[in-house]
Order: structure tokens, then sequence, then C-alpha cells
């Protein structure tokens, strides 16, 4: 099913959130319509407080951007409760947008390489190391878990001009080309 993701402004975005217990929800049907919602939405990263859940979970689906980045070809994944155990000091430059920051895009420094430690849909514990392309995906996301969005972390000048933008997207005046949730 396809669910309506929840642009900025909605203070879920801006929330804690809390892991996920075995249990307490249908986790692969909740996967399944994130990734469906995913695919139509055409992006790369959904976290679950996109669509209203204060939860530590998101999916990833870099495949459509395999011939850009060929490191995300086959990268398929949910993570659930994870926890960035380590980042590496170089960092790289590059611009970002956001499914529930429609419009917006910004130059955002990111460290190049990541370690995340994650249980997958079944609950069985990971640890991987991600770089590049794939290290900016699961990073955009995990913000999501941890109340941020992108724009926190531009440069304050930057923050200034794209101020209008956010408040017209937290007022409902701007559309997506997805389903979405406003205020």
């Amino acid at each position: 099913m396809i669910l309506p993701i929840y642009l900025y402004g909605q203070p879920v975005l801006r929330r804690p959130t809390d892991d996920l217990e075995p249990g307490t929800e249908d986790v692969k049907q909740l996967v399944a319509d994130m990734y469906e919602t995913l695919t139509a939405a055409e992006g790369c990263g959904l976290a679950a407080p996109q669509i209203g859940k204060s939860i530590r979970l998101f999916v990833v689906d870099g495949t459509e951007l395999g011939e850009e980045y060929p490191e995300c070809a086959d990268f398929k994944q949910a993570f659930i409760n994870p926890e960035i155990v380590e980042e590496s000091e170089e960092t790289v430059t590059y611009s970002e947008g956001c499914l529930s920051l429609p419009g917006i895009s910004e130059n955002v420094v990111r460290p190049k390489t990541i370690t995340i430690r994650y249980l997958d849909e079944d609950f069985v514990e990971h640890e991987d190391t991600f770089t590049d392309f794939k290290a900016r995906i699961v990073q955009h996301e995990y913000d999501h878990l941890e109340a941020h969005v992108f724009t926190d972390r531009i440069s304050p000048i930057r923050k200034t001009f794209v101020r209008n933008k956010l408040t017209n997207i937290a007022k409902g005046k701007t559309v997506a080309r997805y389903k979405y949730k406003r205020q």
C-alpha cells in the first residue's frame, strides 16, 4: 500500500524515535509498504518518521542509481534500530534532496565512510561498512531517526536562502508529485 509522505512541518519529523521491538508492528508488511511508497515517489530512501511513525526503521533502494553509482546497483535493504558506530574523518560534499522537503536541494557535507549496526526484517543483527553514495543514503535516512532533516546540516548562509521554501512547505503552500500529508 502506498502511504502518504509527511512533509516538513509535521511534528513527527522532529520527534525522537523509539526502538522497534519484535511483535509491535507487522514489520514485513510495513517494510513492503515503505518500499512501495518509495518506488511510487521515485526516491532512494524512506524513514519511518516520513510516514508518520516514530520508530527506528528505514529502507533504502539504490538500484535505480546503479548506472551512475555502480555500488548502489544491488543496494536494497531495511535497517531496524540502527546505530552508526564509526564515521570516517574524510568527508564528501554532495547535493541532497528529500521526499519530505520537495523542491529543495542543497550541498551537504557527510563522512565518506560509515559503519552501522542494525537489525534486518527478521531481527537478525548485522554490522556493515558503507562508503560513497551508499553511505550518504544511509546517513540521510539515519538523520530522520535522530529528528533531523538534511537542511539542518547546511551552512548558515544557505539556511537563510531556503528558509522561505521551508516555511511554504510547512504552511502547505507546496505540492509534490507523490502522495503526501500536510499539516
